[in-house]
């Protein structure tokens, strides 16, 4: 089974641009940065919060951002979907993103909870439509 699902590309001026995807989680609508860079799906520390998810600390270091010693947390999310794909269980990586949503409010975007990562995209076959704003996801099923 194929799902398709719109992306939102927005203009970050001087900085490029970033296609959001929207994602159902915690029983509502997201938005999460498709980042074909990121090896792992991240998600944000504060809303992970707020949604009382159990965060955990990781023995693994993170890379990317600029550094490779930064300490590494973890949640499992139960369930979520792109569209009509169900992703069960997974890991994501937990960051603190409120520097990127507040720099989105000040571009006036919509804030985030997170990137979806080379983990998602690669286990669900994604192929990224840049034309026609379009994501497109194969379950296994």
């Amino acid at each position: 089974m194929t799902t398709t699902v719109p992306l939102q590309i927005i203009d970050l001026h001087e900085d490029g641009f970033h296609p959001l995807v929207n994602v159902s989680v915690f029983g509502r609508i997201y938005k999460m940065v498709l980042d074909t860079g990121a090896s792992k799906t991240a998600f944000d520390h504060g809303t992970l919060l707020k949604e009382f998810i159990d965060i955990n600390s990781s023995d693994r270091l993170s890379t990317g951002l600029g550094t490779n010693s930064m300490v590494s947390h973890t949640a499992i999310i139960n369930d979520m979907h792109i569209g009509e794909l169900k992703i069960e269980a997974f890991e994501v990586a937990v960051l603190d993103l409120s520097g990127i949503n507040i720099a989105y409010r000040q571009l006036n975007q919509p804030e985030v909870l997170g990137v979806l990562g080379g983990d998602i995209l690669v286990k669900y076959k994604a192929l990224i439509d840049y034309e026609h704003a379009l994501i497109s996801l194969k379950s296994s099923l």
